[in-house]
């Protein structure tokens, strides 16, 4: 028996991917296959962490089976990662599977199944892992009514972004303002980018002192952006951080990275005046 569906994939985010680029970054995007089709997410330039934010929907999917059999075991889908190159073919990075929540024309679209959580899927290069992808994927029969009876895909609405659709209000993360500050103090021995093992100082205008010393101070430099990010800080993205080695002409060379896989420690709250206020009067 024939069963006609709509697969609507949230590809939100993803983290720690693979530096395929001599600069140690990448510009990924993923393509999701299902069945017979497959799609595409938008390539985002430089970063390990792209929050592509963005859902994907296959129109007419067809599977043969019985409706329950549907439901209860439906077909995987496969996410690939690539690096998107100027020249030539797009670099594999990682690979990882997914099954749908599935809704039946005659079920509810509602809690605790529908809409469906964000959930993190493990990303795999070859036996290694190789990051993790932020989504989340659901499968809607279409029922004797068409299209009409399927769920409406609710706002945000961003009228730049032409025919990219965002992840919808319900599905994606409620995103809080952060200032994030970052203060270096000092880089330890640190090794030229080539054969030999000799220690070099990065000449960057951002952290130079004029010093050539193997342990180099870089004058309290103090650094600070504002980001959005999820209030549930499981989903706040790693901290990634670059060391590179600046040469004439604007190249530059990277001497080596370092992640912080999570910020929660170091997050600041500031008191509850009222609760101050109340200890101090009860």
């Amino acid at each position: 028996e024939k069963q006609v569906f709509q697969l609507r994939a949230h590809m939100y985010q993803a983290r720690s991917l693979f530096a395929a680029d001599s600069s140690g970054l990448s510009d990924p995007f993923a393509r999701v296959f299902f069945i017979s089709q497959s799609q595409c997410t938008e390539v985002l330039n430089e970063t390990l962490c792209p929050t592509w934010d963005q859902l994907l929907v296959f129109d007419n999917v067809e599977l043969y089976g019985e409706a329950h059999e549907m439901r209860d075991d439906p077909p995987i889908i496969v996410i690939e990662i690539y690096d998107q190159d100027t020249v030539g073919k797009a670099d594999f990075m990682g690979r990882t599977f997914a099954k749908p929540v599935v809704k039946m024309s005659d079920e509810h679209y509602c809690p605790p199944r529908f809409p469906p959580q964000l959930e993190y899927y493990q990303i795999y290069r070859g036996n290694s892992t190789a990051g993790d992808l932020l989504a989340a994927f659901e499968l809607l029969q279409i029922g004797p009514g068409g299209k009409s009876d399927l769920p409406p895909v609710d706002g945000p609405t961003d009228m730049d972004r032409g025919p990219i659709l965002p992840v919808p209000l319900g599905i994606r993360p409620v995103l809080s303002k952060y200032r994030v500050e970052v203060i270096a103090l000092e880089h330890r021995i640190l090794i030229q980018p080539s054969s030999r093992t000799t220690r070099k100082t990065p000449t960057s205008a951002l952290w130079s002192s004029g010093s050539k010393c193997p342990h180099p101070a870089l004058d309290n430099q103090h650094t600070f952006a504002s980001q959005d990010l999820p209030e549930n800080e499981l989903l706040h993205p790693p901290l990634n951080i670059r060391v590179v080695d600046c040469r004439a002409f604007g190249r530059y060379t990277l001497v080596g990275s370092h992640a912080v896989s999570s910020l929660r420690k170091f997050i600041y709250r500031p008191p509850d005046k009222k609760a101050q206020h109340w200890n101090m009067t009860g």
